[in-house]
C-alpha cells in the first residue's frame, strides 16, 4: 500500500481516509471533495496523476482539518500510530502536520514494530519534527526547498523561522547547505532539494542537478513543490529507485510547468493536469 498523510486547511474537516482519485480540479478521497491547491492536497493529487498514468493502485490518502493551531493534526498522528502496523505499508509520505515530537515518536516506535520497514518519505512540517526528534536519519527521502533546507543545516534552530542568516537568495549556498544538513545529522538518507536548480543527494553526495527546462513562472505557484514529492512517491511505487524518482520528478514537474504555460494566476491542479502529457513527452 501506498499511504499518504496531511493536513488540510479546512477548520471542520474531521480525520478522514480513503482511496483517493481525480476529478478536475479535486481530489476525491474515499466518498468526499477536496479542491486541489498548494500542500497535502497538491501532493495527493500529483501522486494520484501518476498512478493513473501507469495503472497503479490508487494510493490510500489520510487527511484532517488543520489551520495552524494542531487540533486537526493530533487525531492524524493517532491513526498513524494505531493503524499502519497493520495496513500493509510499503511507501508512507508525511506532509504538512503539525510537529509534535511526543506524537512524532509513537508513530515511529509503531513504524519499528512492522517487519518489513516502509519506504518513509518526508516534506514540510513532518520533516521538521523528524529532525527535532533526532530520526532524520530514520527517513529514507526528505523533500525540502531552499529555506527547509536551511532549518535542517542549522543544528540550532528549534523552528524554521529562527533559522540563522537571511535565507533569500541563497541558492549560491545550496551545496554548502546540504553538507550542513548531512554532518549534523539533520537528513534523510536521500533529499531531494528543490528549486531553481534541482539536487538530488544521498549520504551528503550530490547525484544529480536538474535545472532544465527552466520555467520561472513557475517559482510563484503555490505547491510546485508538493507535487514533487507525490510524484516521487509514485515513481518509487512503480518500482523505481529513489534516486531515479527523485531525478524523473523534479523533471516531469518542470516539463508539466513548461507545457501548462503558467502566469501569475495559474492555480497547482493547472499544472497537475499537465503532468501526463509532460510524462509522454519524456517518456518516463
Amino acid at each position: 500500500m501506498l499511504l499518504l498523510a496531511g493536513t488540510l486547511p479546512i477548520k471542520e474537516l474531521n480525520l478522514h481516509a480513503g482511496k483517493a482519485r481525480l476529478s478536475d480540479d479535486n481530489i476525491i478521497i474515499g466518498d468526499m471533495s477536496f479542491p486541489i491547491n498548494r500542500g497535502s492536497a497538491a501532493m495527493m493529487a500529483s501522486c494520484c496523476a501518476v498512478c493513473n498514468m501507469y495503472d497503479l493502485e490508487s494510493p490510500y490518502c489520510v487527511v484532517s482539518g488543520d489551520i495552524g493551531r494542531g487540533n486537526g493534526s493530533e487525531p492524524l498522528y493517532h491513526y498513524l500510530r494505531d493503524k499502519i502496523p497493520q495496513m500493509g505499508v510499503k511507501i508512507a509520505v508525511f506532509h504538512y502536520i503539525m510537529p509534535n515530537l511526543n506524537y512524532h515518536n509513537e508513530v515511529l516506535n509503531a513504524i519499528k514494530t512492522m517487519k518489513e520497514k516502509p519506504v518513509l518519505i518526508a516534506d514540510a512540517g513532518y520533516m521538521y519534527v523528524a529532525k527535532m526528534a533526532g530520526f532524520a536519519g530514520y527517513y529514507d527521502m526528505f523533500t525540502p526547498d531552499l529555506g527547509e533546507l536551511a532549518f535542517l543545516a542549522d543544528n540550532e534552530a528549534p523552528h524554521p523561522f529562527y533559522t540563522r542568516g537571511f535565507i533569500i537568495h541563497m541558492e549560491e549556498k545550496a551545496k554548502e547547505l546540504i553538507k550542513m544538513a548531512y554532518d549534523g545529522n539533520n537528513a534523510a538518507k536521500f533529499m531531494c532539494i528543490k528549486g531553481t536548480t534541482d539536487y538530488i543527494c544521498k549520504d551528503g553526495e550530490i547525484l544529480k542537478e536538474v535545472s532544465q527546462p527552466s520555467v520561472p513562472e513557475l517559482e510563484p505557484i503555490g505547491g510546485t513543490g508538493d507535487t514533487i514529492t507525490g510524484m516521487i512517491a509514485a515513481f518509487i511505487n512503480k518500482g523505481m529507485t529513489l534516486e531515479d524518482a527523485a531525478v524523473s520528478s523534479v523533471i516531469t514537474n518542470r516539463f508539466a510547468g513548461q507545457i501548462a504555460k503558467p502566469n501569475p494566476a495559474t492555480q497547482i491542479w493547472e499544472i497537475i493536469k499537465s503532468i501526463p502529457l509532460a510524462l509522454n513527452e519524456i517518456k518516463q
